[in-house]
């Protein structure tokens, strides 16, 4: 066999064994009740993990967001990112927007402008839940959570999650469901291992 092939066999061996020694989690999160003043968007949830990851963190985490205003609300209404992305809040309607937070976390003001305008990009820097308002239209209000773990997904309208491509050690799993309703677990993931957590309501 040549050197080079053995080589390659041996290379693509080892990414075998890295995928199947990663581990998985995923369950269901209790959701609130779908409310009038959310506007269009059923309730979700973010589930996350936390703790030190070293230098295990993927390189495609800071994927630019986007929350686009649509139909007089917040599309998505809810959108998880890793500190340090950039968000762009494209208008989609046919009236003005002002985009707008007064949050700790990151305060910024878009001003007013129409669906063939492009309003600044906001980088977000530190972590925390980041309000969204519209100073035009009232009831729109959406959520980014900036996170400063790369393992993260948003439940589907059902509650249910899945994270995957997990390191093994010893964590804490959290479920962000509101301001003040944060869910947390310990776990213990096991190379290769699958594990189901469920988020019951409080």
């Amino acid at each position: 066999m040549p050197y080079g092939y053995s080589i390659l066999i041996l290379l693509l061996g080892f990414a075998v064994g890295s995928v199947r020694a990663q581990a998985v989690i995923e369950g269901t999160v209790q959701l609130p009740k779908p409310s009038y003043d959310r506007g269009l968007n059923p309730p979700a949830a973010v589930v996350y993990l936390e703790g030190d990851f070293h230098a295990q963190q993927p390189n495609s985490a800071k994927t630019p967001g986007q929350m686009a205003q649509k139909n007089i609300a917040f599309a998505p209404d809810l959108l998880p990112v890793l500190v340090g992305t950039s968000v762009e809040f494209p208008n989609m309607d046919e009236t003005y927007h002002n985009v707008f937070s007064y949050s700790k976390a990151k305060r910024f003001d878009l001003g007013r402008y129409r669906k063939d305008e492009k309003p600044t990009t906001v980088v977000f820097d530190k972590p925390g839940a980041v309000t969204i308002h519209c100073e035009i239209h009232e009831r729109m209000r959406g959520t980014i959570l900036v996170l400063e773990t790369p393992y993260f997904q948003k439940t589907d309208t059902a509650g249910r999650y899945r994270l995957e491509h997990l390191p093994a050690g010893n964590y804490v799993l959290k479920a962000w469901v509101a301001g003040d309703d944060i869910r947390q677990r310990p776990v213990e993931l096991k190379a290769g291992a699958s594990l189901h957590v469920d988020f019951p309501a409080k």
